[in-house]
């Protein structure tokens, strides 16, 4: 829902060149064909636009139009092969579902869903164009776990082999914020294409060393999932770092640019943009309390509970009355102290916006609606469960990641892919 969620912008004209200005009148001509299916003049521009508020914000500089235009139109290829393999495979997102998923962005934005419908309105999106693509975001992920997710396993024996070579418990605790470049190589590549790979990455490697912005260079060049993003990789903890440059990055310091680093996908180029310590062997644990309530007016009702405890109402007192979670009810809504991972996503993002004190306002869930109020926080002792916990979440991400990229890598490689922007070859 992140990637939808930044759409939500007021839309700007993209492309306003004399050029573009010269071709208005053919705006929704063809400009790629993918497989069955073709991307329009409109569409690229619309994507166009997005990408380039986004990268706006993030202060990241374009690169120049022709790069720019290739990198998105490559981005909406790879969504069209995608959707185009989710309807042979009789992937169908029904109007129930699509409606629930919206109501969970709503959700995350603090709004009803005819609030946020409103809200769309008023920014100038197109509430349909708006719900198709989240309803493409829908069938893409149920394909991508179909086809690659649900066919990952992580054994006991690799956890505990991980947590050996890693030192999960105490010595590695430190979190690193990366960026990343790929210069991807075909499957079976003969010497010359490999070769011409590494000479890409050494030719992009030195421009960033002579001081060329690193964001710019991976919207221009990487093949990567996060390219349009400027190759941000976010934050990681040491013993979370893809295996690939694991043992380069904790030897660099802030600021560092690696060598090519080789591996069955192609060359990487990794910047270490910031790193900061942690308290070793701890995690930070939250006692909350909720009240959960289903039906039609559950959001209403609990609305009117928050507005009451706002007031000077005992939460506690409420929660015995109100709340259909009967195991905790008894105890006034108390969960008791929790550790990461413990709850759902959505009642945990719930907790993790919300200061000791504070009350959510009401959201929803797989069991229904809540509002939940963090009690207190405190750093604890990681039990050997949450290391084996997260060394598999870890491990079955990492393992995700590796395995789309050559699914995608294939998917578009054995497409029929034309593009028809004069000087830009498919």
């Amino acid at each position: 829902m992140k990637q939808m969620m930044n759409k939500i912008f007021p839309l700007l004209i993209l492309l306003a060149t004399s050029a573009v200005q010269a071709e208005v009148q053919w705006l929704d001509r063809i400009v790629a064909i993918a497989g069955d299916d073709v991307v329009t003049q409109l569409e690229l521009q619309k994507e166009g636009m997005t990408i380039q508020r986004e990268l706006q914000a993030r202060k990241t500089p374009l690169p120049a139009r022709d790069v720019f235009i290739r990198q998105v139109l490559e981005r909406l290829v790879v969504k069209k092969l995608q959707l185009q393999r989710a309807h042979d495979r009789g992937i169908r997102i029904d109007d129930a579902e699509l409606n629930r998923a919206i109501s969970k962005v709503a959700s995350k934005n603090r709004m009803s869903l005819s609030q946020f419908r409103q809200a769309l309105i008023q920014e100038g999106i197109n509430y349909a164009s708006f719900r198709k693509d989240i309803r493409d975001e829908l069938m893409i992920s149920q394909l991508r776990k179909r086809e690659v997710e649900r066919n990952i396993r992580v054994s006991e024996q690799e956890v505990e082999d991980f947590l050996k070579q890693q030192d999960l418990g105490g010595n590695n605790q430190s979190a690193y914020r990366i960026s990343h470049i790929l210069i991807t190589l075909p499957e079976a590549a003969t010497p010359e294409q490999l070769q011409a790979a590494k000479n890409k990455a050494e030719s992009v490697r030195k421009k960033a060393e002579e001081g060329a912005d690193f964001a710019r260079l991976a919207v221009a060049h990487s093949d990567g999932q996060k390219a349009l993003e400027g190759g941000d990789l976010g934050w990681r903890e040491g013993n979370q770092l893809p295996t690939i440059f694991a043992d380069t990055v904790l030897q660099m310091q802030p600021g560092q640019i690696s060598k090519p680093i080789r591996s069955v996908s192609g060359f990487h180029i990794v910047k270490l943009v910031d790193k900061k310590e942690s308290t070793a062997g701890t995690v930070t644990e939250t006692r909350a309390r909720h009240i959960l309530m289903k039906g039609e007016k559950a959001r209403e009702k609990l609305e009117n509970l928050r507005e009451q405890i706002q007031q000077g109402a005992d939460f506690a007192q409420l929660a015995k009355q109100n709340s259909l979670d009967k195991g905790s009810a008894k105890q006034g809504g108390d969960l008791g102290w929790a550790g990461p991972g413990k709850f759902v996503p959505a009642f945990e993002n719930a907790i993790n916006q919300l200061k000791p004190g504070e009350i959510s306002p009401p959201f929803q869930s797989a069991f229904g609606w809540h509002i939940v109020q963090v009690m207190a926080r405190r750093d604890a002792p990681i039990s050997q469960e949450l290391l084996q916990s997260k060394a598999r979440e870890f491990l079955l991400k990492q393992k995700q990641e590796e395995a789309e990229l050559l699914w995608l890598r294939r998917l578009r490689d054995e497409a029929y892919v034309e593009y028809r922007i004069p000087g830009m070859k498919g």
